[in-house]
C-alpha cells in the first residue's frame, strides 16, 4: 500500500472525525502536483489528508479552534516537507472569514483550491466540555475559537424576544417563542450553566417529534450558531474564498442545513451571474450590463451524498456539496498571475 493510500484510509477512518462527501470534494476541487489548497474549515483534517494524498500539493489549513491548530500542526509534523522542502501543511489560526487576510500574511496572494466543512466539527461535539452537545452534561459553552461570549453569557442575559429570535431564525424552531419564555423563567431561580439543563427546559417546552429528533435539536442549533455567528462568517468566507482563487481555482462547500446551503447558493450564483439579466426592452439598463462573469456553477443543483454513504455516516444525510470555478475572465481589480507561490 502506497503512502497517499495510508493517508486517505487514514482521513476515512479517523475516529474523531468521518469527513462528509470525501470522494465528491476531491472530485470537484481536483487538486495537482504543484499546487495550494486551503481547508478553511481543518477540525480534524479529513479533508486535508486527502487533498495531500492526492497530488504534491501544499495545504494551508485554516481553524478558528485552538485544538484543531495544534492537531493540524502534529499532522505538518508528521507529513514532513515536499521535495522542495516546503512544507506539506501550514496551520492558520483564524476564523475562516479572514482567510484571505491570513493567506496574505503568510505570503500567499492566491490559491489553486478551497475547501469548507460548515457547521460543527465532530471533535467539538464530542467533547463534553466544549458544550455543543444536548447529550452530554457539560458546561454550556459552544464557542468555537474557545474565546468570546460563550453559551450560557447569552441564556443569562438575552431577553426572551432576543432568544425567541435565535431560537426561530438560526435554530428554525417551530417553538421559538415558547422556548424563550421557559428560558427566562428557569434563569429567574437557577443560572442557567449547563448543556444538560439547558436540554430539559427545551423539551419541557417542545412537544417530541415523531421524525425521532430531540425537541432540543433546533434551539441549539441556533444558540450554537448566534455564539459563533457562524452565518456571517459564511458570508465572508465565500467572498474571501472567491477572492483567494486563481484562474481555473475551485472552491466547494458542504453544507449541513438549509440556511448554510442558502447562502452558498446564493454567494455562487451571484458570483457566476447566475442572476436575472436586464431586459432587452431597456436599452439602457442593455449598456450598462457588467462584464461576463469570473466564475461558473461545476453543478447547477446541489449534490447529495451517496446512500450508502447516508448509511454509514448519519451525519452525511442532510449534507449538500455546492461548486464553483474561476473562469479565464479575471476582473481588472484582480491579478491574472497565478502567483502560488511564498
Amino acid at each position: 500500500m502506497s503512502d497517499s493510500a495510508v493517508i486517505i484510509r487514514d482521513a476515512g477512518h479517523d475516529p474523531g472525525h468521518i469527513p462528509v462527501m470525501l470522494p465528491e470534494v476531491l472530485e470537484y476541487l481536483r487538486p495537482e502536483s504543484g499546487e495550494i489548497h486551503i481547508d478553511g474549515t481543518f477540525g480534524g483534517g479529513g479533508y486535508t489528508r486527502a487533498i495531500l494524498a492526492s497530488a504534491e500539493c501544499q495545504v494551508l489549513g485554516v481553524d478558528r479552534d485552538p485544538a484543531a491548530i495544534e492537531r493540524g500542526n502534529r499532522l505538518s509534523e508528521e507529513l514532513g516537507p515536499l521535495p522542495s522542502s516546503m512544507p506539506r501543511l501550514t496551520m492558520l489560526h483564524g476564523p475562516f472569514g479572514t482567510m484571505y487576510q491570513l493567506a496574505e500574511a503568510a505570503g500567499f496572494t492566491s490559491v489553486n483550491g478551497v475547501v469548507l466543512d460548515l457547521g460543527v466539527s465532530s471533535f467539538q461535539i464530542d467533547e463534553a466540555e466544549r458544550g455543543f452537545s444536548f447529550r452530554m452534561d457539560g458546561p454550556l459553552d459552544m464557542r468555537m475559537s474557545s474565546s468570546g461570549r460563550s453559551a450560557a453569557d447569552l441564556i443569562a442575559n438575552a431577553t426572551e424576544s432576543e432568544l425567541a429570535d435565535i431560537f426561530h431564525f438560526y435554530g428554525e424552531e417551530r417553538y421559538a417563542r415558547r422556548v424563550a419564555r421557559a428560558v427566562v423563567s428557569a434563569r429567574t431561580t437557577t443560572a442557567v450553566e449547563t448543556t444538560l439543563q439547558l436540554a430539559e427546559i427545551i423539551r419541557s417546552a417542545v412537544p417530541a417529534d415523531r421524525s425521532g429528533i430531540d425537541p432540543a435539536t433546533r434551539s441549539f442549533q441556533g444558540l450554537r450558531i448566534a455564539v459563533n455567528d457562524e452565518l456571517d462568517e459564511i458570508h465572508r468566507g465565500i467572498e474571501a474564498g472567491l477572492k483567494l482563487l486563481a484562474p481555473g481555482g475551485r472552491m466547494v462547500v458542504v453544507s449541513f442545513h438549509s440556511l448554510e446551503d442558502r447562502i452558498v447558493k446564493q454567494a455562487f450564483a451571484t458570483a457566476a451571474g447566475a442572476v436575472p439579466g436586464p431586459s432587452r426592452h431597456n436599452p439602457g439598463a442593455m449598456l450598462n450590463r457588467s462584464a461576463p462573469p469570473s466564475f461558473k456553477l461545476l453543478s447547477r443543483k446541489a449534490v447529495r451524498p451517496s446512500d450508502d454513504e447516508c448509511r454509514r455516516n448519519p451525519r452525511a444525510r442532510s449534507a449538500r456539496l455546492r461548486a464553483i470555478v474561476r473562469t479565464e475572465n479575471v476582473p481588472p481589480h484582480h491579478s491574472s498571475e497565478k502567483d502560488i507561490s511564498r
